[in-house]
């Protein structure tokens, strides 16, 4: 979860490595670092605690010429958010290294170097791995023979990048598990590399991801070389960048999140464009190979965090629409069992990045599995998941920045949605009109839903400022709905929240309800209404603060602290429209309590380790 990005430029690099790595910064933001190998074949090395700004800021202080050099913006997993710990490590001044990524076994490793005579500066992991290349060097070895020697020995996932004292003129870059891009710059004789190809579209003209267990160096001399092992290269195609990069901008709002929420309804209305009436998943996903056919059965959904979330949505949609049956897992313990494939069963992954480190593992894993196709959601081209998949549907978002995720959970849910009609059709399992309409209709539902709620979002979120904890319900498609509320609460205003099915209140949480309790409930006009009133019923007994979301004849039902009216809409799209006041819930309770709504603390945009 930590951000790399290098290269080789015409004009002093140093300027434009802080460039990269701000692009980068939603992947870690505890701590920064830059180095660069001057013509005189002496190192620079800037390392601060801190946001990259504040790297930015160092620098200004600093004189720098070279035109080779790496960045490194730190999401910390072993060792405290420090300057000491900060990427770059150097060992003596033979190497400097970045990484990204575990090494499982580093504490073994550290004991016998340390026994090998290397002294630590830091209580990284990375550390251990340029100290590892040292030694490999100093046993007569190569550069390039080194890095691989040295990938023997480290058990994990991992992207690392190496500059070499003895070759000033080359950036040597390791992927294994973990993600790592190299681009041609738009300027000739300048080449880069990064953990994301968004921090390379800005500079470059050409990119292309590595796969797991490719080397790579960029050198002024021959540009591109790629190797599977050390005497052993290889040439990759790179794919051209077609479209202008999006300006990472606020513009007129004040945080990203706010930004990125209210840009949903363009979201969906870019996604549902030409695909929505799709009679079949291949003309949906623009496949000429039949992935699915009357003879698929099952459906395995894998994905982490909000993505998961989503797939718990699609599960009631494909069952009931399409007649397939469904099952949702989180990656990471997918990824540890043994599951049970049926014949004529798809696998789909879902992911916003399509670089979360477990999402990959897993998907790998159930290549080998039997499944009769693996298909993806995803919102990044070319991203590693992308590559280990048949077929993909984009979700479209755009650059989602803060790291909280809003629009492209929304997008999610769409994509989900069409896939769902696509089967539906395609099958001729129900009648799915009506359905279809309301997604048609939705990017207008979702903009009367933004504006229409804003006041009594504010109440309502006043009310959670001061709780240390809530508790969120809901009932059928709006369980995973207030699961995902109670995810935004927890990520951005740091409020411990949990979500109940509201019949499971009876079975536990009940014993928590008192008077100082928020409790969020959502109550669509659906079949399960009268269920979640009598749920609500019990929580009122008990003189629980009710904060009710639904539509504005339910106000009444009960004495409710706090009431959320959403406007009247087809029941078909509830879940989406419900989804909005949640995300508004969480960003106002955060902006009222003074968090950071883009970094909270501790959490990163992409989730590149286990």
């Amino acid at each position: 979860m930590c951000g790399i990005f290098g290269g080789i430029t015409q004009k002093p690099i140093a300027t434009r490595l802080v460039e990269g790595l701000a692009i980068l910064e939603y992947r870690g933001y505890d701590s920064a670092g830059l180095v660069t190998l001057s013509s005189s074949n002496d190192w620079h090395l800037l390392r601060v605690k801190g946001p990259v700004l504040a790297l930015q800021q160092e620098l200004q202080q600093h004189s720098q010429t070279s035109c080779i050099g790496m960045a490194h913006t730190r999401w910390a997993t072993h060792g405290l958010p420090s300057k000491e710990n900060a990427h770059p490590h150097m060992s003596g001044n033979d190497l400097a290294l970045v990484h990204n990524g575990v090494i499982e076994n580093h504490q073994n490793l550290r004991v016998e170097l340390k026994e090998k005579g290397y002294i630590f500066k830091s209580e990284t992991d990375s550390e251990v791995v340029a100290h590892a290349i040292a030694w490999q060097c100093s046993q007569g070895m190569s550069n390039i023979e080194a890095l691989f020697a040295v990938k023997k020995l480290l058990k994990g996932s991992y992207a690392i990048a190496v500059m070499f004292k003895s070759e000033p003129d080359s950036i040597y870059a390791l992927a294994e598990g973990s993600p790592l891009v190299v681009g041609q710059g738009v300027n000739d004789g300048e080449f880069y590399f990064a953990s994301d190809n968004l921090a390379l579209e800005p500079f470059c003209k050409a990119i292309r991801s590595l796969s797991s267990g490719d080397c790579v160096r960029i050198s002024k001399n021959s540009g591109i070389d790629c190797f599977k092992k050390p005497l052993e290269g290889f040439e990759i195609q790179l794919r051209p960048i077609k479209t202008t990069s999006e300006v990472v901008s606020k513009g007129q709002f004040d945080h990203f999140m706010e930004k990125e929420m209210m840009e949903q309804s363009a979201c969906l209305s870019r996604l549902f464009a030409n695909r929505l009436g799709a009679s079949s998943l291949n003309e949906l996903m623009g496949l000429e190979e039949k992935l699915i056919d009357s003879k698929t059965q099952a459906l395995h959904i894998v994905a982490c965090g909000t993505s998961y979330h989503a797939g718990m949505v699609a599960k009631y949609w494909l069952e009931s629409m399409a007649g397939i049956s469904v099952s949702v897992e989180i990656a990471s313990e997918y990824r540890y069992r043994t599951p049970f494939v049926l014949p004529g069963t798809i696998y789909l992954a879902i992911s916003q990045s399509g670089e979360t480190a477990d999402l990959l593992a897993a998907t790998r894993f159930a290549s080998t599995l039997g499944y009769d196709s693996l298909l993806a959601i995803c919102n990044v081209p070319g991203s590693a998941l992308v590559q280990l998949v048949d077929g993909v549907l984009f979700t479209q978002a755009g650059r989602e920045i803060a790291v909280a995720s809003t629009k492209a959970f929304t997008s999610q849910l769409g994509a989900l949605a069409m896939l769902t009609l696509s089967l539906a059709k395609q099958r001729s399992f129900s009648d799915v009109k009506a359905f279809e309409h309301g997604l048609r209709c939705l990017p207008i539902y979702i903009e009367q839903v933004t504006s229409h709620i804003q006041n009594d979002v504010n109440k309502a979120a006043e009310l959670l400022t001061d709780s240390a904890h809530a508790l969120y319900l809901g009932r059928g498609l709006h369980y995973p709905i207030a699961c995902e509320g109670a995810l935004k609460l927890k990520e951005i205003a740091y409020v411990h929240a949990e979500a109940y099915a509201g019949g499971e209140l009876k079975h536990g949480p009940l014993a928590l309800v008192d008077k100082v309790m928020p409790i969020v409930a959502l109550l669509p006009p659906d079949d399960l209404l009268l269920k979640m009133k009598s749920n609500l019923s019990e929580v009122s007994a008990r003189g629980g603060c009710l904060i009710g979301i639904g539509d504005e004849s339910i106000r009444d039902s009960f004495d409710f602290a706090a009431f959320i009216s959403l406007p009247s809409v087809p029941i078909e799209v509830l879940p989406f429209v419900s989804t909005i006041p949640l995300q508004w819930l969480s960003y106002k309770t955060a902006v009222y309590k003074g968090t950071d709504c883009d970094k909270p603390r501790n959490l990163a945009k992409s989730v590149t380790v286990e």
